[in-house]
């Protein structure tokens, strides 16, 4: 009586969203998984990563060439050579950003793409939750951030942790070090709170970009979107992560209501 087949799209709408909240599962299954040379549908498998090409390749070629590029994200970039990569994007190019690739031209292209997304990384009927954690202190915060981060829709979760983890990334190479040889290496001065500064308004957003009083923010929001950032910033590999208690808890509802299909997760895992 197992089901066969492998992929949501054929099985009912009550069911998908049941199997999309094991979207996130174990720590090994954060680590993205390619699958070169055809498309595949959503799999039952909750390992599916789902993270737009654009956000992926310029995360990966900042991580290869930006992190020790000071002001990164806040020195400005070439217009016509954005505009050229977006519409490269746009039109389903397989896009390569090499070593030759400006950097600000790359960064430009990510704050772009996250700022102009049909609906905000941060779902916009999530905007007020969200900012409320702002005033909650210590594991309530991050608890309530963490029931949140679980709402939001499988592609949405998969591409603001791609991007967290870019962004810590960044953070960790924000003062100078040293080479072995002694030898200064010059930090990028993007700072956990800089950042946040930067790519909060382009993740949670409370009114679609080009509306009336889209940019039209008070202080208090303002200071509350950067502080939650930096929240999910310094802790995303804790929020990411359901804990084992969680996770049984959903197998056992969805043992009484999907036996079928929790027969099939169990054995493919």
């Amino acid at each position: 009586g197992a089901l066969s087949v492998d992929s949501i799209t054929d099985l009912g709408d009550n069911t998908s969203r049941l199997l999309e909240a094991l979207q996130l599962s174990h720590p090994q299954e954060l680590e993205p998984r390619r699958s070169r040379g055809k498309k595949r549908a959503l799999s039952l498998n909750p390992i599916s990563w789902q993270v737009p090409r654009v956000v992926d390749r310029c995360c990966t070629h900042l991580e290869m060439h930006g992190l020790h590029t000071v002001g990164i994200f806040r020195v400005g970039s070439s217009k016509k050579r954005v505009q050229q990569l977006r519409e490269e994007f746009d039109r389903g190019l397989d896009v390569f950003l090499d070593e030759h690739q400006s950097v600000h031209d790359v960064a430009a292209l990510l704050k772009e793409f996250l700022r102009d997304l049909p609906d905000s990384l941060i779902p916009r009927e999530l905007y007020g939750a969200f900012l409320s954690t702002a005033r909650m202190q210590g594991p309530a915060q991050l608890e309530t951030l963490q029931l949140l981060l679980f709402l939001l829709p499988p592609c949405h979760s998969d591409t603001l942790l791609r991007l967290l983890r870019f962004l810590a990334q960044v953070a960790q190479h924000a003062e100078s070090s040293w080479d072995p040889q002694g030898r200064q290496i010059p930090g990028n001065k993007m700072t956990v709170s800089n950042l946040a500064t930067v790519f909060g308004p382009n993740i949670l957003q409370k009114e679609k970009p080009g509306e009336k009083d889209a940019g039209a923010l008070n202080f208090e929001d303002s200071a509350a979107i950067i502080l939650v950032l930096q929240r999910l910033i310094e802790h995303h590999h804790s929020l990411f992560m359901v804990s084992p208690e969680m996770q049984c808890d959903v197998l056992r509802r969805l043992f009484q209501t999907d036996p079928d299909v929790i027969e099939y997760l169990l054995r493919r895992k």
